[in-house]
């Protein structure tokens, strides 16, 4: 793995004081509440079209789309300081994240068109439907069907494990489109599915705790008109990983407990303790090793490298760091994890417990991410 070293330039680290500044001031008046992996259980649409108002919402994309062209290194800095805070991002974070790049790649007119000024205003959200229920890690066992039809598709099937499809407008999904061979990776395609069409179940996956980011979502007889169709009649495999090299390499794979970790420091310091201090300081150590991986990947991908296999190692050791704060905190400091504690220490914890057994399968279990970093030491 060759990754370069990326050196910020003043004028962007004068772009993350303005962020922020932005997200202090916004705290301040109470226009949202920060908590631990926020970008996938905090869903705010409300707060989602406050970020769209700054133009931080498809930064990176062309302006004839409404994106302002800005560098993938700027959108990290967005991002980074998004989750430092723990601010809720997760209602247009999928299609900033996946989709976006996903239509300006195989995307027709049309659908660049219609869906990225909607994105990029804050009016239009999607979710990602891959895996399926008793498939476990194997995304490629696909049994929702797509039949063609005169003038479009129809879906019957289900999706599991479905991310905030609750706040979604759309939902882009894959499918099989041609019948089961011994290359169960060929025949799949890619729908965008409005969530409000007919047929259309969604169901809610609730935390012990009552909270709710992960849905169920079933087809039945769903009508998918022809220009929702994405790419190429049977790519969607190949169209699907290229989403996934977006989905694996960000700042999130690292910063998702990271608020943990900084208030855990804060109370250390109050607390005078020098040796907690030194055994968390490991952590930062850690952290900056990764972060350093994480921006090379960034850079990769804005000049439109091949990171499939550097994805796959930032997120599978990122997933391992990021589970390993909330153990070492609750170690260090006298916390009771409470979700709804007055201190934010002990909610960061909580939270954090609760959601960390899952780190190690969203976006691709660690087994799965073993196998591709295996083949690519073998091919390298």
């Amino acid at each position: 793995m060759n990754l370069p070293t990326v050196q910020f330039t003043k004028e962007q680290e004068l772009f993350r004081e303005e962020v922020r500044t932005f997200l202090q001031q916004e705290l301040q008046r109470r226009t949202f509440q920060t908590k631990c992996d926020s970008w996938l259980s905090g869903s705010d649409p409300a707060f989602s079209r406050i970020i769209a108002e700054q133009g931080w919402i498809g930064m990176t994309w062309p302006k004839e789309y409404g994106g302002a062209e800005r560098s993938s290194i700027d959108r990290y800095i967005l991002t980074e300081e998004f989750l430092a805070i723990g601010a809720p991002v997760a209602a247009h974070w999928f299609a900033d994240r996946q989709t976006g790049p996903l239509l300006l790649r195989f995307g027709t007119d049309y659908q660049k068109n219609f869906f990225l000024p909607k994105i990029v205003k804050g009016e239009c959200f999607f979710a990602i439907g891959l895996s399926e229920p008793n498939s476990g890690s194997d995304l490629a066992s696909v049994k929702t069907k797509a039949e063609k039809v005169e003038g479009g598709w129809i879906v019957n099937g289900a999706k599991t494990w479905t991310s905030n499809a609750q706040d979604a407008h759309y939902m882009v999904t894959l499918v099989r489109t041609e019948p089961v061979t011994e290359k169960k990776h060929q025949g799949l395609s890619q729908l965008i599915i409005n969530l409000k069409s007919e047929g259309v179940t969604i169901t809610p996956i609730r935390y012990l705790t009552g909270e709710h980011h992960f849905n169920d979502v079933f087809f039945d007889n769903v009508f998918v008109p022809d220009e929702m169709f994405v790419g190429t009649l049977g790519n969607g495999w190949a169209q699907g990983l290229a989403e996934l090299a977006y989905e694996r390499s960000g700042p999130e794979r690292i910063l998702s407990t990271f608020p943990l970790l900084n208030e855990a420091m804060e109370e250390l310091k109050r607390q005078q303790d020098i040796e907690g201090l030194a055994q968390i300081s490991k952590l930062v150590a850690e952290l900056w090793s990764l972060r350093n991986l994480s921006i090379g990947v960034a850079k990769v991908l804005e000049d439109g490298g091949e990171v499939g296999v550097s994805a796959a190692l930032v997120k599978s050791v990122g997933t391992k760091f990021e589970q390993k704060i909330p153990e070492i905190v609750r170690l260090l400091l006298d916390v009771y994890p409470q979700l709804h504690a007055d201190r934010a220490v002990d909610r960061y914890l909580a939270e954090s417990t609760l959601h960390a057994p899952g780190f190690t399968i969203r976006g691709g279990t660690s087994e799965v991410l073993y196998g591709i970093i295996a083949k690519g030491v073998l091919a390298g």
